[in-house]
This record gives structure tokens, C-alpha cells and sequence, in this order.
């Protein structure tokens, strides 16, 4: 899991392309407005993610640059999943001789496709053509019924084609199938395999190495459950990787397919060590989850490593669109139940974050006397409880007398409510942390309107997305509770610090207990009455126009 605009119109802003040159027709046959693709670019604020290896040894750069090469390849692979068209789409943009193809091509690679990540996918190119809601992991013409009619018809397939790792075609007789990736992408992730066991050669550390040849297998079959578990057993490294198909967010038809993404970072172990006592304190979190003991998960695996790392490169979906301040992984439930799941925190990437965008947001956003009480240090801090948080509460459940999971469950809503749970619990333990003196006191004055500020930030994203939807859920909820008030004479938010605690709590029970319950009415009920833009957010996102959005890093180690 990773803790990561108000929508545009494009009538009146599309330009059209008129195909046919040389005879033959275009991929691309119209495009938005090139200011309006101009000035969503402007929403990225470049940042330079600099890589010091001054402290590695000359294999263990080797290493690096063969990770990072790596991770390439997940750029590739991630463009295939995102839609169907984007291969010759961006071929076109390289070779057409049109004057606005270079910036099209800039806003496409940063959009892994033609559809705008920062205006709720809308396309900017072939402004007519939506994005699939199963993006490129199903047949376009395949619904959501024929695919449950299918598995009710099939129950056998029914494990392959709710799978992680395949994707759904037709065979030579229109039929569904169920392709693994290992076969679908076989040339790319060929080529990931080789480079990984080349790194391997060169890993002095033997963990690294062990990771890094299981994870090649895995690319090889398919099967990625020791690869995982040897990533959660990383110690004593200095670069830190993980790479392979993991966040489902893509998948907004079943919310079942994992994307392929990346992080090649370096650890930095100082800070890292600072955060180890936290390892031990999952349980008790687990023990004071505000939902009755039944429900709780306290047989999951109690490890829980926390790494705080500076990002080298990224690629794939952790690259697209808004970028990643953090990661909880691996996702796999099986692993979890054994060993349970690690959170990465990105401290280059957050800082640039804070002091970029989030501090020009709030101040806009927040009363004076709540600005004033926001600092990066409860921002850090709930963004590793939130990291912490998707790791706690229910995973594995019983429905209907079935073993199931809450993820197969949610299936499309999966997504919105565990960001929203991870989110609101990460609260609700960075205060049970504060009460049991492993934060300090005075860090409770800091978390709640941090807290609210950062809502905003998120909210930019748009609501239809996982992070921007769970956030106006969260922020519409505890309006509601009065435990956030808007101003209107001011045009500003406060935390109303007598209803708080209360309301957050009650938040957490409720969204904890849909996931207990798998309960997708109810889920679905809590979107529609929560997620949603009201007219006092309405005119707070309105005020922030002309901040930027997100950052876009410009990688210092793929200029060498």
C-alpha cells in the first residue's frame, strides 16, 4: 500500500489532429488544448532526487545502476497495463512531425497513457476515448458480468482469474482465459530476471542476494510468495529494493490485477534505528484497534520493520502521476499472516513534499493559530503510522462460513476504503503512541491540524482516486462529527480539539468493521455519503490553483 484537482472540463479545449498522413490513418486523432496540457505540467513542481553513493563500494554501485536498469523495465511493462493503445500511441509521439507532440509526449510518459492522473483520468488525448475501468488487465469489450458469470459457471478458474498476477484475454474462440504474467509480459520480465541475477552476482550482502535471484524466479514463475518473504528478511543493507506487481489501484473494475512498479533506494540507517522500537508495538496497536477482539487480527505475523530510505529512482506505477511518500509491502496475506509486512519511508521525497506543497496548502487551508501547530514532524510521523496502520485490522475473514479476504470482498471499493482506514488509524495510534509516552506529549498539540492539512493535499488528486477519495471521506465525515469546523468569514478549516479524539475513533470502528464484515453494500454506502466535494472544500481547492499539485522528480542517477 502506498500513502500517497478539481476536475477540468475539456469541452471548448480540444484541438483537432486531421489523421491520414502518408496515406495511412493516426493513432492520434485529437488532443486537449496544448495550454491546458502546458498548464498541467506547471502543476508538477520538478524536484532533483540526487543519489550520494559516496558510502558504497565500487560493486556496490554496480549493483545499483543494474537496479535501476531494472526498474526500467517496469516502465515498460506498466504502460502495457495501463491501456492497450499506449505502445502505438507513443510511438506516434516520437515519430510525428506535429508541433505539440514534444509536450504531449512529456504530460503521456508522466501519465503512463493519455489519460490525465491529476483531473480524474480524463483523456487529453483522443479526447474521446475513456479510460477502461479495468485498464488494460481485461478484454475492452469484456463486462463486469460476463466475468462473475464466468467464474459462477467455472469455479475452478476461479482462483486464476481473480489472481494477482494474470490477465484476462480471449482465446481463438472469443472465450475468457486467464494468461499468467510470467507469459504475458515474458520478454520484459526476461530482461528484469537477467539484470537482477547480474546485481545478485555483485551483492555483497547475502540477503540482497537471496532476494534479488528469488524475485528473478519469480518473474520467471509466476510465483511470488518467496520472494516476498525473502524481502521481508533484508538486514544489515545499504541499498534497498523492491520491484514486481503489487498496488491494485489501476484495476478499477475488480481491484484484483497488481501493477508492476519499483524503488530503488538507499537506507539510511540512523534514522532508521530510531524508529525500531516502534517493531515491537504492532501487537498492542493490534490489541487497542477500537473493534471487538474477534475481529481483530492478532495471529498475523508480529514482524514489522520500519526503514527509513532516500529514493535513488522509481519506475512503473509508483512512477505515474502523483508520486509515493511511502510504502507498506508486500500486500500478499499469506506473507503477512507469517512474517507480517515492512514500511518504507521515502525521507527525500517526503521533506521535498512538506516544504513544497504541503506548507502552501495548509496555510491557505487552516485558521492561523492551527497553521502555526503543523510541523514535518507529525507530518513524518502519521504518514508512518498510516504505513503502519495498513498492516493492522482485518485481512483474512470468514463470509458466509467461506474463507475469503477483504480485498476479494471490496473488490472495487477495496482500494478507497483501506486508504481511508490506513488513514484515519494512523491517527488514532499516533495518539494511543502519545498516551503511552513513546511520543512525545507535546507532539499531540501538532498531529490533528497537520492531520487536516494534509487532507487537502490528497483531495487535489481527485476524489475518483484512491488517496483523494478516502481523504474526503475522512474530512467530510468529521465535519460532520463537528470535530473539524469550517470558517465561512475566514474561508478556513480548525480542529475542534473537544470532538477529535472522539470522532476519529468512531471512524476507525466504522470503516474497520466494514472490512470485518466484507461488506460491500455497506462500503458502498459510506462512499456515496462521504466522498464527495462540498461547498465549503469546493472553496478552499479553488484558492489553491496556483500551487503546485505534486513534485515530478528528475532522477540524478539517469542523467549518469
Amino acid at each position: 500500500m502506498k500513502f500517497i484537482l478539481k476536475s477540468l472540463p475539456l469541452v471548448g479545449m480540444v484541438l483537432f489532429v486531421f489523421c491520414g498522413q502518408g496515406g495511412g490513418e493516426n493513432v492520434i486523432r485529437n488532443h486537449a488544448e496544448i495550454d491546458h496540457v502546458k498548464g498541467q505540467l506547471a502543476k508538477l513542481a520538478p524536484v532533483t532526487v540526487e543519489c550520494d553513493d559516496s558510502a558504497l563500494t565500487a560493486d556496490q554501485k554496480t549493483v545499483l545502476h543494474k537496479l535501476v536498469d531494472a526498474a526500467r523495465v517496469m516502465d515498460r511493462i506498466f504502460l502495457k497495463q495501463v491501456y492497450a493503445q499506449n505502445p502505438a500511441i507513443l510511438q506516434e509521439l516520437k515519430s510525428g512531425d506535429q508541433p505539440d507532440y514534444a509536450v504531449l509526449k512529456e504530460y503521456f510518459t508522466i501519465n503512463f497513457g493519455p489519460f490525465d492522473r491529476l483531473d480524474q483520468d480524463r483523456p487529453f488525448i483522443n479526447t474521446d476515448k475513456p479510460k477502461p475501468l479495468g485498464a488494460n488487465y481485461y478484454p475492452a469489450d469484456m463486462t463486469r458480468e460476463e466475468f462473475e458469470t464466468f467464474i459462477s459457471e467455472n469455479p475452478k478458474m476461479k482462483e486464476a482469474f481473480t489472481s494477482s498476477f494474470t490477465i484476462i484475454r480471449r482465446n481463438a474462440k472469443g472465450e475468457l482465459t486467464a494468461v499468467p504474467y510470467s507469459e504475458a509480459y515474458a520478454e520484459e520480465l526476461g530482461e528484469a530476471a537477467r539484470l537482477l541475477r547480474e546485481a545478485a552476482e555483485k551483492a555483497g550482502n547475502p540477503t540482497l542476494k537471496t532476494y534479488l535471484m528469488s524475485r528473478a524466479d519469480a518473474f520467471e514463475n509466476n510465483d511470488y510468495y518467496q520472494s516476498d518473504m525473502d524481502w521481508m528478511d533484508l538486514e544489515d543493507h545499504q541499498i534497498e529494493i523492491v520491484i514486481g506487481p503489487y498496488e491494485v489501484y489501476e484495476d478499477n473494475l475488480f481491484g484484483y490485477k497488481a501493477a508492476f512498479e519499483a524503488f530503488v533506494t538507499l537506507v539510511d540507517a540512523e534514522e532508521s534505528r530510531k524508529l525500531q522500537k516502534l517493531e515491537s508495538l504492532v501487537l498492542e496497536m493490534e490489541k487497542n484497534l477500537p473493534i471487538p477482539e474477534h475481529h481483530r487480527n492478532l495471529t498475523r505475523g508480529k514482524s514489522s520493520p520500519i526503514v527509513v530510505v532516500n529514493e535513488v529512482f522509481t519506475g512503473g506505477d509508483t512512477k505515474a502521476g502523483v508520486q509515493t511518500l511511502a510504502f507498506n509491502l508486500p500486500n500478499d496475506e499469506r506473507v503477512r499472516e507469517a512474517k507480517g509486512s515492512k514500511k518504507v519511508m521515502l525521507k527525500n521525497i517526503l521533506r521535498a513534499k512538506f516544504d513544497k506543497i504541503w506548507i502552501p496548502i495548509a496555510q491557505v487551508a487552516l485558521k492561523g493559530e492551527d497553521f502555526g501547530q503543523t510541523s514535518f514532524d507529525a507530518y513524518f510521523n502519521h504518514v508512518l503510522m498510516h504505513e503502519i496502520s495498513h498492516g493492522l485490522g482485518p485481512g483474512k475473514i470468514v463470509v458466509d462460513g467461506r474463507e475469503t479476504s477483504v480485498n476479494l470482498e471490496l473488490k472495487d471499493l477495496y482500494s478507497t476504503l483501506e486508504e481511508a482506514k490506513a488513514d484515519v488509524l494512523g491517527i488514532y495510534n499516533l495518539q494511543y503512541l502519545i498516551d503511552e509516552g513513546v511520543f512525545p506529549g507535546e507532539l499531540e498539540s501538532r498531529i490533528y491540524p497537520t492531520y487536516l492539512g494534509g487532507m487537502f493535499r490528497s483531495i487535489r488528486f481527485g476524489i475518483d482516486a484512491a488517496h483523494g477519495g478516502g481523504n474526503a471521506i475522512q474530512l467530510n465525515y468529521l465535519l460532520e462529527k463537528d470535530a473539524f469546523v469550517y470558517h465561512p468569514e475566514t474561508a478556513k478549516f480548525s480542529v475542534n480539539r473537544e470532538n477529535i479524539k472522539t470522532a476519529v475513533k468512531e471512524l476507525a470502528a466504522k470503516l474497520l468493521m466494514i472490512q470485518a464484515r466484507g461488506d460491500y453494500p455497506e462500503a458502498a454506502r459510506m462512499i456515496d455519503a462521504y466522498r464527495k466535494i462540498s461547498p465549503e472544500i469546493k472553496t478552499v481547492l479553488d484558492k489553491l490553483k496556483d500551487i503546485p499539485v505534486d513534485i515530478r522528480p528528475e532522477y540524478q542517477v539517469a542523467s549518469e
